[in-house]
């Protein structure tokens, strides 16, 4: 990856350039995905310092969020998800995605959150430390998420108190029950 990336909060000014790179991202369902990470910004579970993008000196290239999501029965009653994670196609498999999400993990164990959660690709989340939720107490939002699929990582602030019924906010409900991730 060029050393020329910088990773950095979005700002207003990128929505639109957000937007595209989201569409160019998810090509089976661009418009839903450009749609939820709009629908997530416009509600309460938006946390701006936690919606991320990288750019280059061709502008912006990836983006991630963590927003928030409910916990029922568990010590808290919300918690950290990662979702949705895009990198343009032309700068995929190049590692952008890799430090944006290592960039975002980071900020949020330094946030002194416990965990992150993410429904995403089981093959390429357990790099970062992600395990499945289930095996440690959590409960699927949705029947449908395959467990490989429904992962948290435990951050230093972890407890297994933290278990329980993860329910995802309004923004989620126009979404399928497992989107995927594009990197």
């Amino acid at each position: 990856m060029a050393d020329d990336v910088v990773i950095r909060p979005e700002r207003d000014a990128d929505h639109p350039v957000i937007a595209e790179v989201v569409r160019a991202a998810f090509v089976r369902h661009p418009d839903e995905v450009a749609e939820f990470v709009e629908r997530i910004r416009a509600s309460e579970q938006f946390i701006p310092e936690l919606a991320l993008v990288a750019e280059d000196s061709s502008g912006v290239i990836a983006h991630v969020m963590l927003s928030w999501v409910g916990v029922e029965g568990g010590s808290r009653t919300r918690i950290l998800n990662l979702t949705p994670m895009s990198v343009r196609p032309d700068r995929q498999r190049m590692g952008v995605g890799t430090r944006l999400i290592r960039d975002a993990l980071g900020r949020a164990e330094t946030a002194g959150e416990p965990a992150v959660f993410v429904e995403g690709i089981p093959g390429y989340y357990p790099r970062f430390g992600f395990e499945q939720a289930k095996a440690l107490g959590f409960i699927s939002p949705n029947p449908k998420i395959p467990d490989e699929a429904f992962m948290v990582k435990r951050l230093p602030g972890y407890s297994p108190y933290l278990a329980g019924r993860i329910v995802y906010p309004a923004a989620f409900e126009a979404l399928g029950a497992s989107e995927g991730d594009a990197r």
